[in-house]
């Protein structure tokens, strides 16, 4: 019940909150922290308003438009863990037209309502965990200690009620062993269903998906399913019964019609790489751009709200909101199809990182560089420290190296930090002399000024 309670009060974070949240992972960026902790916030504004009027609140899509490395990815990812919603990150350059080899647009819908019955269906298992925990443990008794035959001669009923009396002592017994886990090493026989082989997939202009029809589950049910005994110790023997048991519990249909309601009213999609979709204007008609056309005008009916076809049933795609990023080094925004620029209304611009704030990055966060490389290395007995001045200097030769090579954002940090660790990280496991290193700013100059000085070695390794 806890749980539940837990999930229901990060579902209605404030967008202050929101931010707070991501302020533990993200350095900077606040704009588009902010604008997505609006978008989120207002998913849950949506379902609170009038019936008649919610049909007509349209989610605001974003633009997040930042260079490499600067925090837009990342973004999405935490924002998932926030949402609890169906959420689907998936690159726009994966996408091809109608009409060529490759994944149509159509495609993310599907997955993100994939996403969507799995996530319920998680939490449906979860409500009836405990039902199926005392299910499972009652077969296992079963298989243990086969019910004793009643004896049917009528001159000696006292003779059967004291057997099954008996067997019930001796059950109750078992149970308790059971839940102790002293039977946990057992080795039992359970008759399992073999899984089903993969069908190969119709390549051709309209799947069987996009019909609605799923070819596996129809000869699922006309051909008799094919059961196989293997042996397991009752510890895993009660982790598949219990799995089984949840699933018969639980009601498919029920949890797929609530799946498809969460996608069309809180689901969330971040198309990532959307500038690489977009085609420069100055382009002649002809070759790569124009299949790029025909992807944004594949996507356009999907943002601006149609029915996919998905083998759960129909789903609408008027609510869910689109999240799309992209760097634009080469393409602008502007050279999105004028529809497309039409349905992503706010755009959220994300700045370059500087000195500073690579040092936040390495200290700061929960899942801060430095403390992931600590920790990698503590699993081999070895203590690694910096000092606040070596912080800086390896801070400092990764904006010097983004400046000078290409700017690649706090990606450049795991490149600096991987070079300046090599070593250690390659000794480590044979048994160092000592087991404790501080790192100075003489160490990181010593390792890195020769290479940062080379600027052709530079552009091979860092």
């Amino acid at each position: 019940m806890a749980k539940k309670v837990i999930k229901e009060k990060t579902r209605e974070l404030t967008p202050r909150e929101i931010v707070k949240e991501l302020d533990k992972y993200i350095i900077g960026q606040q704009n588009a922290k902010k604008s997505v902790a609006i978008a989120l916030r207002n998913r849950w504004r949506r379902l609170q308003v009038p019936e008649h009027l919610r049909e007509e609140i349209m989610p605001n899509n974003i633009i997040l438009i930042g260079p490499t490395g600067v925090g837009k990815t990342e973004i999405a990812r935490r924002l998932a863990k926030l949402a609890h919603a169906p959420f689907l990150k998936i690159e726009a350059s994966k996408f091809t037209e109608v009409g060529y080899v490759g994944r149509d647009v159509e495609s993310m819908i599907r997955d993100l309502t994939e996403i969507a019955v799995t996530m319920v269906k998680s939490e449906k298992t979860a409500e009836v965990q405990e039902k199926a925990q005392e299910l499972a443990e009652e077969r296992i008794l079963d298989i243990l200690l086969p019910p004793v035959h009643r004896n049917r001669q009528a001159d000696a009923p006292e003779s059967a009620a004291l057997l099954e009396e008996e067997n019930e002592k001796t059950r109750q017994r078992f149970r308790e062993k059971l839940r102790g886990g002293e039977l946990d090493g057992r080795t039992i026989e359970l008759d399992l269903p073999v899984p089903q082989m993969p069908l190969m997939q119709v390549m051709g202009p309209v799947s069987m998906e996009e019909m609605g029809i799923n070819i596996q589950e129809m000869l699922g049910n006309i051909l008799p399913k094919k059961e196989k005994r293997r042996r397991f110790t009752v510890a895993e023997a009660r982790v598949i019964l219990t799995h089984e048991e949840a699933q018969k519990l639980i009601d498919a249909e029920k949890a797929v019609r609530e799946a498809i309601q969460r996608v069309e009213n809180s689901g969330i999609v971040f198309l990532d790489e959307i500038d690489k979709i977009a085609s420069s204007r100055g382009s002649s008609a002809g070759g790569p751009d124009v299949s790029r056309e025909g992807v944004q005008r594949d996507l356009l009916p999907i943002v601006e709200g149609s029915n996919v076809t998905t083998k759960y049933g129909m789903v609408r795609t008027d609510h869910i909101l689109f999240i799309a990023s992209g760097a634009f080094h080469v393409s602008k925004p502007s050279d999105l199809i004028p529809e497309m620029q039409g349905r992503f209304p706010i755009r959220v611009e994300l700045r370059s990182l500087t000195e500073e704030d690579f040092v936040k990055i390495l200290t700061l966060p929960q899942n801060a560089l430095l403390k992931q490389y600590c920790a990698l290395l503590e699993t081999e007995g070895f203590t690694l420290g910096f000092d606040q001045e070596a912080v800086r200097e390896i801070a400092r030769t990764a904006f010097e190296v983004n400046e000078q090579v290409e700017n690649i954002g706090a990606r450049r940090l795991h490149t600096i930090l991987t070079t300046l660790l090599e070593e250690l990280l390659f000794e480590a496991p044979d048994g160092l002399s000592t087991k404790t290193l501080e790192v100075t700013k003489s160490m990181v100059q010593e390792k890195l000024d020769s290479i940062v000085k080379n600027r052709d070695l530079s552009r091979f390794i860092l």
